[in-house]
């Protein structure tokens, strides 16, 4: 197995491979490698509704029996274990965030999310796949975060109740706002202050794409 045959069959669901650690980079007990795996833009959007599950956490549940389909078909091909991590199971949770500052593909960006040097704030950690096997990975990006050449920060001015004022994220505010007769703007952007990065702007969230993550964001917080 190698990794591109993994970033393959993630590629067909709309999924994409954003690297990968040594699972004693990624502090695992077991050897072999973890892969990062999640979507950017547009590519996953599509396929998830046309499987869409009726749940209470549709795209969690969608994720999760995707993932297992994909990695019970790499174990049968290739004969490696594969275990699948995801970000929503816990407490204890898996550090997501940690993982993917230790590739060197994402830095800390002002507003909290994660920034990726290619696909800005357009992209999400949907699973981690312990693979028994060691990969050959690529080198991991020394790439600068491109906050830290943005002088002007339109992501930290761009929200109408600067919910970001304070250096995180006034989730009161925001879901006050949303929850008002103004609301309707970021419901149907996303969040406001993301949209203004200018990073990643051609992968961007589809309107009814970043609907649904506001309203699972409001509905969890409200």
């Amino acid at each position: 197995m190698e990794l591109s045959d993994i970033s393959d069959a993630m590629d067909a669901a709309g999924f994409k491979v954003f690297g990968g650690l040594t699972s004693t980079t990624a502090g695992l007990e077991a050897g072999g490698t973890l892969i990062l795996v999640g979507n950017t833009g547009v590519d996953m959007w599509p396929v998830f509704c046309d499987e869409k599950p009726d749940t209470t956490d549709p795209l969690d549940t969608w994720t999760r029996e995707r993932i297992t389909a994909i990695t019970d078909s790499l174990h049968e091909r290739f004969s490696v274990p594969i275990e699948a991590l995801f970000p929503f199971d816990g407490p204890p949770y898996h550090p997501f965030q940690r993982w993917a500052l230790t590739s060197g593909n994402a830095h800390p960006s002002p507003i909290g999310p994660l920034i990726h040097t290619e696909f800005g704030l357009w992209h999400g950690y949907r699973a981690a796949l312990h693979v028994d096997a060691d990969l050959a990975l690529p080198e991991p990006s020394t790439s600068a975060s491109p906050c830290d050449d943005c002088t002007e920060k339109p992501c930290l001015v761009a929200c109408p109740v600067e919910a970001f004022a304070s250096g995180h994220l006034n989730v009161a505010a925001c879901t006050s706002h949303l929850a008002g007769d103004h609301g309707e703007a970021c419901f149907k952007a996303g969040c406001l202050a993301r949209r203004a990065c200018p990073i990643g702007t051609d992968v961007a969230y589809s309107e009814p794409q970043a609907r649904f993550h506001m309203r699972a964001f409001f509905d969890a917080h409200r």
